[in-house]
């Protein structure tokens, strides 16, 4: 059990799915929440999903208050933080998780979808930081976890700007652990497979049970606690597996007297290297899980 009590903690996204399991689980364990997850136009307050979340926490005994910022907004990281502030005095941990799909070739995504995917997922992401950054440092003490993904570290097809803005944000979570370690900050990514929004199209069924979000929440609160060692990681986390994800460089070859083709054919050797593309490593977690990639296709299909 993750001891989270007194702590403040901002969630983005937290309406549906991992967000809103992230924030009853921060809950659970004594955090109080503020709930960020835009209103939908025609909603009443009480039916948007965050005011939803709210309830359920207050229900349990939790302190938590809904946000309704779109985090692309420039002012949305402010407006989130200072309502952390003016409702519980304090700033301890930022789950940066909000994003949107993406399911198109690179021939047929225009540079305005290229912004709008960047403007949620890492733009969001950056507003908030930005605002608790200041506040974390002063304090000396303050737990990150933004949200990735295998396209982020392999690339996929249909999935270029999803999977830029991904891999941005894994470049800035490892700068910022790196720029926080002296401060008392830790920062790291979570990559998550998980029933969502995002990936309902080939989890369902049985699969959809056994890559619940609540299997990757207790991973994301230790990631959140005070008694994380971790800081610059990205955690892979599903179906109750996780693995550790990092940047690798092969060992060097001399150039001289060589052609580049042959130099290259030496330095491609990923000996060692477990996965090398988003559909490898999504298998090799269902192999971890005694299950096959041919099997998880079969279950979503019906």
């Amino acid at each position: 059990m993750t001891d989270l009590a007194g702590r403040v903690a901002i969630v983005t996204g937290a309406g549906k799915s991992l967000g809103r399991a992230y924030a009853l689980g921060l809950a659970a364990q004594g955090a109080a929440v503020v709930v960020n997850n835009r209103r939908h136009p025609g909603e009443r307050t009480e039916d948007t999903s965050a005011a939803q979340v709210v309830a359920a926490i207050r229900a349990q005994g939790g302190r938590a208050v809904a946000n309704y910022d779109e985090v692309e907004q420039a002012t949305a990281g402010d407006a989130m933080v200072k309502a952390a502030l003016d409702s519980f005095g304090r700033l301890d941990i930022v789950i940066a998780n909000a994003a949107v799909p993406q399911a198109a070739a690179f021939h047929k995504t225009s540079a305005e979808e290229f912004r709008t995917i960047f403007d949620v997922g890492f733009y969001g992401t950056l507003h908030l930081l930005q605002a608790a950054w200041p506040i974390m440092r002063e304090n000396g003490y303050g737990r990150i976890v933004t949200t990735t993904s295998s396209a982020g570290r392999f690339g996929n097809h249909g999935l270029t700007a999803y999977g830029a803005a991904k891999g941005a944000i894994e470049s800035l979570t490892r700068s910022l652990a790196a720029e926080g370690a002296s401060r008392g900050i830790k920062a790291n990514a979570i990559s998550p497979y998980a029933l969502s929004q995002m990936t309902s199209g080939y989890l369902s069924g049985d699969m959809a049970e056994r890559f619940s979000p609540e299997q990757v929440v207790p991973m994301v609160l230790w990631l959140a606690s005070e008694a994380c060692t971790a800081n610059g990681e990205v955690i892979i986390a599903g179906g109750g597996h996780f693995r550790r994800g990092f940047p690798v460089e092969t060992t060097s070859a001399p150039g001289t007297g060589k052609t580049m083709a042959d130099v290259f054919d030496e330095i491609r050797d990923r000996e060692g290297v477990a996965y090398t593309s988003s559909n490898a490593a999504f298998d090799g977690l269902l192999k971890d899980m005694n299950l096959s990639a041919a099997d998880a296709r079969k279950k979503s299909a019906t």
